[in-house]
């Protein structure tokens, strides 16, 4: 009997790796290292796109390599459209469609379905859009979905999971001025927005104040067809699935279309402002202003301008000035975004020991400064180019992120045709290009900085090195304090 050969893995490993290494030569070198170009076609919009019987838009990715099938409701509506003195209404009517039940089925039955089933089913609102998502075996669709349609079309809002959901609402509110990273962010927004939906806080009062009777009005009001767009991706046939979703829709209106979005009406006030936190040794700063909306023609070349001044990590200027030459902060950088219903931000940010925070705000204002008045090297350039071309595939990684990309596409209004040309419009961005962005949306004179921390520690700096200060950062204007909240009531403190 001849022996079985047996090969083990770690050697047929080695076995091929030499037969490639006796088929390439190995480079002297890294630099020697060469690659085939990058080929890669994006997926067309319209490939997926299906309307169905009752107008509904979805965009349905096929892919059978898992026995996985995802469906994602998103809802157009949100926070901006529940009423000022019930803020938190739109939150709390997307988490109790899943937890307070469903259908026939109580909270605790509905519960025990999705855990048979091994179905993974969330919904929740944002500011300006909901989804409920149901994520299941393929062999499990028609039981899947029946659960995900009781959560859209019958929640049952038990009283008993609204009161839980409540209490632990107002635990999280107590904590609100624990964390720095929580006080910047909030306090932030409210500097970027003024008094606008987006930053209305919940409180207490108002909390209370919503009765299950809300939560049903506000689903009845918002949550149907006429505010759905759909992203299917797995294993499925698309007009198997498209029929079944027929069915499931079936007599059912559609009802009011969400309104426009708001735009805020607040014009951000430049100054230096300060929150006391005495109990930390470290600065949070945040420092920018209003951005720019999306589809504006420059957004290519302001995003690569970005990416080069605090976006692309440790290639990017800030990050290297503040990070890795200075040594002050752990991480450094910034970000510019493009609102969809309005302005986004043009924000650095960074933490830093409270002596050198000042010094730290100084060189991001400088790397501002020198990339308005500056051309940025062809290599910098071409490495931010780079970058975006070779990780432009990724958004579309998986069945999932098309479906989701495209669905999230028909909420904004992006147009069909942006990830065809986004390449190309990336590789025409030119030197001249950056600085003449940077000049145009990046405005020294229009900054606002926000730092949290020991305000006395963060105002007398670091006495070896004077000439940098907060106190001299903000001017004429003077530094402004920013008095903490009452976490529950969200009622400022007069200042003296």
């Amino acid at each position: 009997m001849t022996p079985r050969r047996v090969v083990y893995p770690f050697v047929a490993a080695l076995v091929a790796g030499a037969t490639i290494a006796a088929a390439q030569p190995v480079p002297t070198h890294p630099r020697e290292l060469t690659y085939p170009a990058l080929s890669f076609t994006p997926p067309d919009p319209a490939a997926s796109r299906r309307v169905l019987k009752n107008k509904v838009v979805g965009h349905f990715v096929e892919d059978h390599a898992l026995p996985l099938v995802t469906v994602t409701v998103l809802v157009r509506g949100g926070s901006y459209v529940e009423p000022a003195d019930k803020a938190g209404l739109a939150s709390l009517t997307g988490s109790q469609m899943r937890a307070g039940g469903a259908g026939e089925r109580s909270a605790e039955a509905f519960d025990e379905a999705a855990d048979f089933l091994a179905a993974q089913i969330s919904g929740g609102f944002g500011p300006t859009t909901g989804a409920v998502s149901a994520n299941f075996l393929a062999k499990d669709t028609d039981a899947a979905l029946a659960l995900l349609f009781d959560v859209l079309r019958r929640p049952r809002f038990e009283q008993a999971r609204l009161d839980l959901a409540r209490s632990q609402a107002l635990q999280a509110m107590e904590r609100r001025n624990d964390s720095t990273d929580a006080i910047e962010g909030r306090e932030w927004a409210r500097l970027m927005r003024g008094e606008h939906f987006s930053t209305r806080p919940t409180t207490r009062a108002g909390l209370e104040a919503i009765t299950r009777d809300d939560l049903v009005a506000f689903h009845t009001t918002w949550v149907h067809p006429g505010n759905f767009v759909l992203a299917v991706s797995g294993d499925f046939d698309t007009t198997a699935m498209i029929a079944k979703l027929d069915t499931l829709m079936a007599g059912w209106a559609a009802g009011s279309k969400a309104p426009p979005v708001p735009k805020p009406t607040h014009v951000p006030v430049p100054g230096v402002y300060l929150i006391d936190k005495p109990d930390v040794n470290q600065g949070r700063v945040s420092l920018g202003h209003l951005g720019y909306l999306q589809g504006n023609p420059d957004e290519y070349a302001i995003d690569l301008m970005n990416d080069i001044l605090g976006g692309s990590g440790f290639t990017s200027r800030i990050t290297n000035r503040v990070r890795s030459d200075e040594g002050l902060a752990y991480s450094a950088g910034s970000s510019i975004s493009a609102g969809t219903y309005y302005e986004g931000l043009f924000r650095a940010g960074f933490q830093s020991k409270s002596e050198s925070v000042a010094r730290a705000i100084q060189i991001v204002l400088d790397e501002v400064t020198r990339i308005r008045t500056q051309p940025v090297s062809a290599e910098e350039l071409e490495t931010v180019k780079t970058s975006a071309i070779e990780t432009f595939p990724r958004a579309f990684a998986s069945a999932g992120a098309v479906a989701s990309t495209f669905a999230s596409n028909e909420i904004s209004g992006r147009p069909a045709t942006y990830y065809a040309t986004y390449r190309d419009k990336v590789r025409a961005v030119t030197v001249a290009d950056i600085q003449r962005v940077a000049q145009r949306y990046l405005q020294p004179d229009r900054m606002v900085i926000l730092a949290v921390g020991n305000v006395q520690a963060l105002k007398a700096g670091d006495r070896d090195r004077p000439e940098y200060s907060l106190d001299k950062l903000a001017g004429s204007r003077g530094v402004t304090l920013i008095p903490l909240p009452d976490p529950l009531t969200m009622v400022y403190p007069k200042q003296p």
